[in-house]
Parts: structure tokens; sequence; C-alpha cells
């Protein structure tokens, strides 16, 4: 199952810190919890600063389960230290299924 993650920070500023810091660390710690990050890309359009992360979920896995006990250890506080929480404004996410002609499965 994969998921498209969509997070609005409140800055340009922010967003790369984001980018180039925590979420990269979030690469290895996630892997640990069966999730696998596919992509990372930011756009800055329209005065909006976000990051996409494209990621998928071992099979049979709760995304919603996964996330509580990601966010609830100390890897995630890890990855986050030295980033101010109030600087993420928004975070969406969208649970994606391939389809038959999909070239990623």
């Amino acid at each position: 199952m994969f998921q498209l993650r969509i997070y609005a920070l409140r800055s340009a500023e922010a967003l790369d810190r984001y980018a180039a810091i925590h979420w990269a660390r979030h690469i290895g710690s996630l892997d640990a919890f069966g999730v696998k990050t596919h992509g990372i890309w930011t756009s800055r359009g329209s005065g909006e600063s976000r990051l996409f992360a494209l990621v998928s979920y071992d099979n049979g896995a709760d995304p919603a389960t996964v996330e509580t006990e990601y966010m609830a250890g100390s890897a995630f506080a890890e990855d986050m230290a030295g980033f101010d929480p109030h600087d993420i404004v928004d975070v969406t996410s969208v649970l994606l299924d391939p389809t038959e002609s999909s070239p990623i499965r």
C-alpha cells in the first residue's frame, strides 16, 4: 500500500530545514517500522511551502497504527530534535492503490 504524505510548512526556510535534515532522518527510522520511502519532493508555489513524500507500508500494515507507534517512539523524537513542530502547519495523507498497469506495485 502506498501513501502520499503532504506537509505544509510555515516558511521556505522551515521547508528547507525539514527536508534536508528531519525528513531525511525519517527515511532510516521509518524503515525500521516497515515503511519505505520512495521519494521526497518540495513545492514553493503560490506562497506555499510544501513537502511531498511517497511511502509504502508492509503488506497488511495499518498505516494509522504504524504512524501512532512511530510517533510515540524515541526514533521520531530524535529525528525531530531541533525542529519547531509549529513550523508544520498541516499534514495530509492519501492512500494510493496501484492499478494493474502501474509499473510500481
